[in-house]
C-alpha cells in the first residue's frame, strides 16, 4: 500500500519522536555509544526546548522501559497533589472545578526527576552528555515550528498584560517566534548550565545525577518553583490565585518504578501504566472485542471500536484514579467484558454507561453525570487540551480560552534490544507563567481531578491525578517487539488502538511490521465521555473522522446515529513507533506525517 514515508529498517538503532530535532539528538547519542535510555533522556530535554507548547521540565512523563532480557517496567514521572491541595481549600475559593491553568492546577513536577532516574539506573552517559543538545538549542536557537508561533500569538494579550515573565521569553522585543528564524531560550540554557556547574564536583556519574536531582528538589530550582507558585496568577476561573506547592512537597517526592498492567490478545501482550493513567482503557478496549472482528476499515469495524471505546471510557470515569483501589483485574476479566460487550448494539449510544465490576455500583462525579455537560462551542477538531487562562476581550487576544496544548512522544530501540516508550507532557508555555529565574513554567495536571469527595479521581494530597498519558510496549512470546504512543489527551488510547490493530491485523510488509502503513491509515476519535481537561465537558455521539475515510463508511455511521464530523485529510493522531524482530535483530521505526514535525531516524 502507499505510505507517506517508508518504514525505516536497520540493525544499529531507531528513534521516533514528535519533533525531528529530538529524534536526531537521540540518534546522535546512540551513534556516540549510548544506549536507548541515554538517547531517550537527551531527546526528552530537546523536546522541552523545541516543543515548549507541548511539554516542559516541570510537567510529567510516564516511561515504559523494556531492557534487553529483562522485564518491562513503568517509571512514573507523574507528580502528586501537594499537601495543601484539598477539596476544602479549592471549594473555599468558590471553585467547583480545578482551574485549567495557573498555580492552583500545579501538581508536584515529575518529568525532570523521572528522566534523571532513568539516566542514573539504566543509562551510561554523563549528565553533560545528555544535556548538551538541549543547552545548544536553548542558547543558539532552533527554527520554531508553526504551531509554536500560533500558540504564542494566541496568548499574546495574556502574556503582555498578565504573564509578563512569559512575554520576556516568548515575545522578545514584542515579536513571537517565527519559522525560519532561530529562536532561543537563554534563561533555560542558563538553568541547565548552573545545574551542571553546581554538581560538577559531586563524584562519579551516578553521584552527579543524584546531586542534580537534589538541586531540583531542594536547591535553586526548587526555590524558584515555590516562589512562582506563591505569585497570584490569572487562571481559567477569571480570578488570580496562588498555588499550594511548597518546598516540603518538592523535597518529599521522587519518581518511582512499578509493574505495568498487561493484557494478552491474539499472541500479543500489551503493557501499560496503571489506572493513575488511562492506559488500562486501551486494554479494556481489546478485552471488549469479540472473537471475530468485522473487516478492517468497514463501517461495522468503526462502529464496534467506537462503541467499545465508550464503554471503556465510562469505566475509566467511574473506576480509574489514584485516590482509591481500582479493580483492574475485574475490569479486564473475560467474564466482565463479555457482559459489557452485549451493550454494543446496532445504533450509536449517547449514554455514559459504566459497569459494576464485582457487583459494586459505579460512582460518577455529579459534573460528569449532567447531560448538559457538553462544552459550549464544542470543537470536534480540538484534539488537544484546553490550557489557557482568560482575559477580557475576543478571539486572538488570548481571551476565548480556545488555545489548546498537547503532548509529545518519544520511542527508542538500540542495537542491544533495549526499548523505551515515553509520553512527556505538561508544563506548557500557555498554561502557567514562565518561572523568570528558570525559563519554563509549572504544570497543570491537577485539572484532571474532581472537587467532589469519595471518587477515585478526587483531588487528594499525596495522590496522583489520573492522567491521559499512556505510552505502550507490546510483546510477542514474552519478548518486547513494539514501542509506540501518541499525543492527544483523551484521544491517545483511541488512536493507539487503531494503530495497534492495523499492525496486528494487516500483517508484515517487506518482512517487518507495517508501522508506517498503520500510522498513515485514516484515523478517528469520539468525545462521548467527560474530557479529562478543564472545563471537563463531553459531547455524546460525536465522532470525528479524517476525510480520507470511505464516504460509504461515513454515511453508514450517520445512519446508525453517530454525529460524524469529517475533518481534514491528515488531522487525527501523531503516532510514533519503533520495533525489533527478536528472530533477526532487525529494527524498524515510523513516525506520523500529521502536524509536519514528527520524524523517525535510524540505521
Amino acid at each position: 500500500m502507499f505510505t507517506t514515508r517508508p518504514t525505516l529498517q536497520g540493525t544499529f538503532g531507531m528513534v521516533s519522536a514528535t519533533h525531528w530535532l529530538a529524534s536526531q539528538s537521540a540518534m546522535a547519542v546512540l551513534e556516540g555509544g549510548g544506549n536507548a535510555y541515554d538517547a531517550a533522556v537527551a531527546g526528552a530535554f530537546v523536546l522541552h526546548v523545541v516543543e515548549p507548547h507541548l511539554n516542559g521540565p516541570a510537567g510529567e512523563v510516564p516511561i515504559l522501559l523494556a531492557p534487553a532480557g529483562g522485564e518491562v517496567r513503568v517509571l512514573c514521572g507523574q507528580g502528586v497533589a501537594p499537601a495543601g491541595a484539598t477539596v476544602a481549600h479549592y471549594r473555599g475559593l468558590g471553585l467547583d472545578l480545578v482551574p485549567g491553568t495557573g498555580p492552583l492546577a500545579a501538581a508536584v513536577p515529575g518529568a525532570f526527576d523521572a528522566w534523571l532516574l532513568l539516566l542514573r539506573d539504566h543509562g551510561t552517559r554523563s549528565l553533560d552528555d545528555v544535556l548538551k543538545y538541549a543547552i545548544g538549542y536553548a542558547e543558539r536557537g532552533h527554527p520554531p515550528v508553526e504551531n509554536l508561533t500560533g500558540t504564542v500569538e494566541s496568548v499574546r494579550g495574556l502574556f503582555e498584560t498578565e504573564w509578563t515573565s512569559s512575554a520576556e521569553v516568548y515575545l522578545p522585543g514584542g515579536a513571537a517566534p517565527r519559522p525560519g528564524r532561530p529562536f532561543s531560550n537563554p534563561a533555560l540554557a542558563a538553568t541547565w548550565r548552573r545545574l551542571l556547574a553546581e554538581t560538577e564536583g559531586a563524584g562519579d556519574r551516578e553521584a552527579r545525577i543524584e546531586a542534580a536531582r537534589e538541586v531540583w528538589r531542594t536547591g535553586f530550582i526548587a526555590e524558584a518553583l515555590v516562589r512562582q507558585a506563591r505569585r497570584p496568577t490569572l487562571d481559567t476561573s477569571g480570578e488570580r490565585h496562588t498555588g499550594t506547592l511548597t518546598a516540603a512537597d518538592l523535597a518529599g517526592w521522587s519518581a518511582s518504578y512499578e509493574a505495568p498492567v498487561t493484557y494478552d490478545w491474539r499472541g500479543w501482550t500489551v503493557c501499560k501504566a496503571g489506572p493513575w493513567s488511562q492506559g488500562p482503557a486501551f486494554l479494556q478496549q481489546l478485552a471488549l472485542l469479540p472473537p471475530e472482528l468485522p473487516p478492517y476499515g468497514s463501517a461495522d469495524y468503526h462502529h464496534l471500536l467506537i462503541e467499545g471505546c465508550k464503554l471503556a471510557m465510562a469505566d475509566r470515569e467511574a473506576w480509574y484514579g489514584d485516590a482509591a483501589d481500582v479493580p483492574v483485574t475485574e475490569l479486564l476479566s473475560d467474564a466482565y467484558n463479555a457482559g459489557r460487550r452485549t451493550l454494543v448494539g446496532d445504533r450509536a449510544s449517547y449514554e455514559l454507561r459504566p459497569g459494576s465490576p464485582g457487583g459494586r455500583p459505579p460512582r460518577l462525579c455529579d459534573h460528569a453525570r449532567v447531560a448538559g455537560g457538553e462544552v459550549s462551542g464544542f470543537d470536534p477538531m480540538g484534539v488537544g487540551e484546553p490550557t489557557m487562562a482568560r482575559l477580557p476581550g475576543g478571539p486572538g487576544t488570548g481571551a476565548d480560552g480556545a488555545t489548546r496544548g498537547d503532548t509529545c512522544h518519544l520511542d527508542v530501540v538500540d542495537r542491544w534490544g533495549n526499548m523505551v516508550a515515553a509520553t512527556p507532557s505538561g508544563g506548557w508555555l500557555q498554561s502557567n507563567p514562565v518561572v523568570p529565574e528558570l525559563g519554563f513554567p509549572l504544570g497543570t495536571r491537577l485539572q484532571m481531578t474532581w472537587l467532589e469527595e469519595g471518587l477515585p479521581g478526587t483531588l487528594t494530597p499525596g495522590r496522583r491525578p489520573r492522567t491521559t498519558l499512556t505510552p505502550s510496549v507490546a510483546l510477542r512470546d514474552g519478548t518486547p517487539v513494539l514501542a509506540f504512543g501518541t499525543p492527544g489527551g483523551d484521544q491517545q488510547d483511541q488512536w493507539q488502538l487503531h494503530f495497534f490493530l492495523a499492525v496486528a491485523l494487516r500483517g508484515p510488509v517487506r518482512g517487518a511490521l507495517d508501522l508506517q502503513g498503520a500510522i498513515d491509515a485514516p484515523n478517528w476519535h469520539n468525545d462521548s465521555f467527560p474530557s479529562s481537561f478543564y472545563p471537563r465537558g463531553r459531547n455524546p455521539g460525536s465522532v470525528t473522522v479524517e476525510s480520507r475515510t470511505d464516504p460509504a463508511v461515513v454515511a453508514e455511521l450517520r445512519r446508525r446515529g453517530h454525529d460524524v464530523t469529517v475533518g481534514p485529510d491528515w488531522s487525527e493522531g501523531r503516532l510514533c513507533a519503533v520495533a525489533r524482530d527478536p528472530a533477526t535483530g532487525v529494527l524498524s521505526a515510523a513516525a506520523n506525517p500529521r502536524g509536519m514535525q514528527g520524524y523517525a531516524v535510524g540505521r
